[in-house]
């Protein structure tokens, strides 16, 4: 008997998980991106001290995923919501309002602050918003999945503009205000949200696995793999994006022109790993997985604009894929009944790995002499781990 929630169960979940999503954006390092320059010229910080304080308090916040993960599981999502949502808005409030006493005192409360934005934002703020949108995803199809996704996209294109314009017009400290305010405001909808996501807890017990059976299970880790190998890779290009393209002779123009060409080319692909289902699922991820090896293998041949934007291409779409997997993969192959707990150890995982991601890469490119041949050396593994999601099933598909 399969899992297929009715029409009123399916929208809900999904558009209150986009808006969840987006409220990590405070929290991420992208959002976080946008005032960064600000930052460094108003609290006199070093780039390299600060870059040590957003790894240690990326670090210390994934822990966060855990507990969010097991309240969510014993509790539900709505109390979760409210506390997440208004705690993050006071600390997004303080840090619009912080200024430094003394150049002393900016490194401890400044990292605290950080620290408070990825742990609450980035982390827990993850977990309840897929935990809440996958309530409205089932087995036989991923379509659910890749309208979250694609609505996430458009969520955060649009946030990116505004606050771009805003931080340009007024400042960061204006723009971080609106953020607090927006985060309060979408504190009501944890009471559009039910109480448990699991209506009933004696439902489908053969695929309500646990977390201590998911990862007794190879096929757990190999989807674990995939995904975190893909983190690191797009947290790696996305901070050294110029740097990269630079180094194949283009210019700055052309990097934000790929910038946003990957973006739009991404919702390709989110809507082929939902709206298909001539492959599982799994089947999907193994195809962008060995797609994705075969573009970081070919970046270091890139030499023109056309070669340039089939690699945009073929990462904006393996991307896309890849993003609607993280989503679906888990509920499909293991169950919702232990979802919390299982997205609170995959979301810890996928943290670590953005984290380790551009220093992998930065150090990669000392030790080969460029970023071209850090990309190859990392293709062979996406190639690998991509084979065998296609060929390992979980033993949940055996129902």
């Amino acid at each position: 008997m399969s899992e297929t929630p009715n029409r009123h169960g399916i929208w809900i979940p999904i558009v209150s998980g986009a808006f969840l999503m987006l409220a990590t954006l405070p929290g991420r390092t992208q959002g976080l991106g946008l005032i960064t320059e600000p930052l460094l010229t108003e609290f006199h910080l070093t780039r390299e001290g600060f870059a040590q304080m957003n790894l240690w308090a990326t670090l210390i916040g994934s822990l966060a995923c855990l507990p969010a993960g097991t309240w969510l599981d014993r509790r539900g999502p709505r109390g979760l919501t409210i506390l997440l949502l208004s705690s993050l808005a006071v600390v997004v409030w303080t840090l619009s309002a912080y200024h430094a006493p003394s150049a002393e005192s900016v490194s401890l409360r400044l990292f605290i602050l950080i620290l408070l934005t990825r742990a609450l934002g980035q982390s827990a703020l993850s977990v309840l918003s897929i935990g809440v949108a996958s309530s409205a995803f089932h087995k036989e199809q991923s379509r659910p999945a890749a309208i979250y996704a694609v609505l996430l996209s458009i969520l955060f294109m649009v946030s990116f503009g505004v606050l771009g314009a805003t931080i340009r017009g007024s400042g960061w400290r204006t723009a971080w205000e609106g953020i607090s305010l927006f985060l309060m405001m979408l504190t009501p909808l944890a009471f559009l949200l039910q109480k448990r996501l699991i209506r009933s807890p004696t439902a489908h017990p053969q695929s309500g696995l646990t977390l201590n059976q998911c990862i007794r299970q190879p096929v757990f880790w190999v989807y674990c793999s995939g995904i975190c190998l893909f983190a690191g890779v797009q947290a790696g290009i996305g901070l050294f994006n110029e740097a990269l393209l630079g180094e194949r002779g283009f210019d700055r123009e052309t990097y934000h022109h790929f910038i946003a060409g990957t973006a739009i080319i991404a919702l390709l692909g989110q809507a082929l790993g939902g709206g298909s289902r001539w492959l599982p699922l799994r089947g999907w991820l193994g195809f962008a997985l060995v797609a994705q090896g075969i573009g970081l293998a070919g970046f270091k041949f890139i030499s023109n604009q056309g070669q340039l934007w089939l690699f945009a291409s073929i990462m904006g779409i393996t991307g896309g894929i890849i993003t609607v997997a993280f989503f679906a993969i888990w509920p499909e192959s293991f169950g919702r009944r232990h979802l919390g707990r299982i997205m609170g150890a995959v979301q810890t995982l996928s943290v670590l790995s953005s984290s380790a991601g551009p220093l992998l890469l930065e150090r990669g490119a000392t030790l080969y002499g460029s970023f071209s041949q850090c990309l190859s050396a990392a293709a062979p593994l996406s190639i690998l781990i991509g084979l065998f999601s296609f060929f390992l099933k979980p033993a949940s598909d055996h129902d």
